[in-house]
């Protein structure tokens, strides 16, 4: 697992560094490859905004989120990009079953 971290208009924090690598590396259990992120930190007047994007074995999934506290956008922002993988792997899982049931179908001819 890889994560490259940008900080626009903030200084760079080790706090939020090793929240926001806590909360990538619980995808790593999802996404069983090894997985490349980048995460980019912004402050814009009172708002703070959370860009993240995760590559594994060529999949992309990618989230932009703001507010107020940047704890909180980086929660959000991971959430989204926890469903994004969760479908994913889902349709994956549906569409293996699928060719499975047509293939068990056809060998009986039914």
């Amino acid at each position: 697992m890889r994560i490259n971290f940008t900080f626009r208009h903030l200084e760079p924090s080790d706090g939020i560094k090793s929240y926001a690598t806590e909360k990538v590396a619980r995808l790593q259990k999802f996404l069983r490859a090894p997985l490349t992120a980048e995460v980019t930190v912004a402050t814009e007047r009172h708002l703070h905004q959370v860009d993240i994007s995760v590559v594994c074995e060529g999949q992309r999934y990618a989230a932009t989120e703001e507010s107020e506290d940047m704890y909180a956008s980086i929660d959000m922002v991971l959430d989204k990009i926890d469903r994004q993988v969760r479908s994913r792997k889902d349709a994956e899982t549906a569409k293996m079953r699928h060719a499975h049931e047509s293939v068990h179908l056809g060998k009986h001819g039914a």
